[in-house]
């Protein structure tokens, strides 16, 4: 079976800071920048993996979601809980830095984990979970 993954999605509740994010902080190129209805979807990945991307899409999005549905949504968001994502890279040090600069939210800084991951963790504008492993 050939199987890849081409798209993520994670939820974003302010579409410039997430591209500012994921673009000029973490180096991914803009690959779609969609608005419908009042709302922003846009597409963001590595400029060398052309067939694996993230979808920030705004959350609560579906016609079939109530409002009150919509707020827990949103709340679930600003906690922290709802979205997550594990990214890698073979300079985890380096990449914390620039991060860490850049003012990201940092959750962890790089350790080694008991189960033999090297990783480190932030928020990213949204509230959304990234984790970044070290690859070797």
């Amino acid at each position: 079976m050939d199987i890849t993954i081409q798209n993520a999605f994670l939820p974003q509740t302010d579409p410039e800071a997430s591209l500012a994010f994921y673009r000029d902080t973490l180096g991914f190129e803009l690959r779609l920048d969609v608005e419908y209805e009042g709302m922003r979807w846009l597409t963001v990945g590595p400029p060398d993996q052309p067939g694996t991307s993230i979808v920030l899409h705004p959350p609560g999005a579906d016609p079939g979601i109530t409002d009150d549905e919509r707020r827990t949504i949103n709340e679930l968001i600003a906690k922290g809980v709802y979205g997550a994502i594990t990214l890698a890279t073979p300079d985890l040090d380096g990449v914390f830095d620039r991060l860490q600069a850049s003012g990201a939210d940092v959750l962890q800084e790089p350790m080694d984990q008991p189960y033999g991951v090297r990783d480190c963790a932030f928020r990213d504008p949204s509230g959304n979970v990234v984790r970044i492993n070290q690859t070797t």
